[in-house]
């Protein structure tokens, strides 16, 4: 059986956050799930913001685990919500960093 697993941080680091999606999916066989948003040219309305939030929300309900992209231990508000959210799930919560 494979675990699924929703990554999840500040999109800033959206190229480790690749990286790492890559890793796990090769080196752990995990189902990855991630956001695909964070175009530096591309302008979100607030509308665009809340759907994207409300589907990432989605995919941490179908996931078995999240996976925090915290690098040098940042975790942005958005991020501490959803590992909340994920909590509250009882969902596994594995860091990138300790």
């Amino acid at each position: 059986m494979y675990k699924i697993v929703t990554i999840c941080g500040s999109m800033k680091y959206k190229d480790i956050m690749l990286k790492k999606s890559l890793e796990l999916q090769l080196n752990n066989k995990y189902v990855v799930l991630q956001p695909v948003y964070g175009f530096d040219n591309y302008n979100y309305s607030d509308e665009d913001k809340k759907i994207l939030s409300e589907l990432h929300f989605k995919r941490i309900d179908i996931s078995d685990a999240i996976y925090v992209v915290n690098v040098n231990g940042y975790i942005g508000e958005s991020t501490k919500k959803e590992i909340e959210y994920a909590c509250k799930l009882g969902k596994e919560i594995l860091y990138l960093e300790d």
